[in-house]
């Protein structure tokens, strides 16, 4: 059954292709993103679709339209972004959550929040499960997309509690492919973009700190099954694919499918980076029947050739 669906954050590198897999589900959709980090190239091959509308506007303010479904992903997600203006990185998470949980209560529809591994903050156990409450800085140059994200689960579960709201929340690991922003900061576009541009890769640290890449495509397919999951599974479900490998790993690999002449260089950790960082994915396994299928490999080749168009 065709569903009215609100995707905040719609132009952005994971919105853009929600907005795409639903479509082609046959769902009106109306994405809206006020372009801070989001881009309209992300959307440009869905304009003409008739099922698709897009609005420009921020989260921070309130919005009054009529829908069946919310996805919250707007939110700039990388520390490049989210660090340019850190106060307004708290209000897109915690008003944007006050207003779409408000816009859900008024509409009666199910909302799913994009929540983050980062709420693990540095973690003390490997892998995270989703009961672990995380360790997290609250006043560090992090702290306004990790707090700002832990406040709008705590949002979420209090409009869940006290007014029923029907909420979902998974929590992202890394994710990567097409339509990530070239200059986000993020280690897979910044190793790509200096491969591309025969510049060295740069290490932070030893390279020994270790991260799990979920591709794109893997993820959407998480989030859609969460939202269409059993009425009192609520999450938070982690969302993210378990293979972990370090920056090392991931730099010589990358310099092998690109056949880039790079060498690897060293330069020191910034502050509060976690060293490593897993999803335990047995509550998606079960509840979702979801795992990531995609392999590193497969998914870089697709993410290369995109990033060799646009540069």
């Amino acid at each position: 059954m065709s569903k009215k669906i609100l995707v905040t954050g719609g132009a952005g590198f994971l919105g853009s292709h929600l907005c795409e897999r639903l479509l082609a589900q046959g769902h009106d959709v109306l994405c809206v993103d006020n372009y801070f980090t989001g881009s309209k190239d992300n959307i440009l091959h869905l304009i003409e679709n008739p099922k698709f509308e897009v609005m420009r506007h921020d989260v921070t303010f309130p919005l009054y339209v009529e829908v069946d479904e919310i996805y919250n992903l707007a939110c700039p997600a990388s520390p490049v972004h989210y660090q340019f203006d850190p106060v307004q990185t708290t209000k897109t998470s915690v008003h944007g959550a006050i207003n779409m949980l408000g816009l859900a209560k008024r509409v009666k529809a199910r909302i799913l929040q994009a929540s983050t591994s980062e709420v693990y903050g540095d973690p003390e156990i490997h892998p995270q499960t989703e009961d672990y409450w995380g360790k997290v800085n609250p006043i560090g140059i992090r702290s306004c997309y990790d707090e700002g994200k832990r406040c709008a689960e705590t949002l979420f579960f209090d409009y869940w509690r006290q007014h029923a709201i029907d909420i979902k929340v998974v929590r992202i690991f890394n994710t990567y492919g097409p339509r990530m922003h070239p200059n986000d900061g993020r280690v897979v576009s910044n190793f790509i973009v200096q491969a591309l541009k025969g510049e060295d890769l740069t290490i932070y640290g030893d390279g020994q700190q270790t991260r799990s890449f979920c591709y794109v495509d893997d993820l959407i397919e998480g989030m859609i099954r969460m939202m269409q999951s059993r009425a009192n599974l609520t999450g938070p479900v982690n969302i993210g694919n378990p293979g972990e490998f370090s920056m090392l790993q991931l730099a010589e690999l990358i310099i092998r499918i690109t056949g880039s002449k790079c060498k690897i260089i060293f330069k020191p950790l910034p502050q509060d980076d976690p060293k490593q960082r897993q999803p335990d994915i047995t509550l998606a396994k079960k509840e979702l029947e979801w795992e990531a299928k995609i392999l590193l490999e497969d998914g870089l080749k697709e993410t290369i050739k995109y990033f060799q168009n646009k540069l």
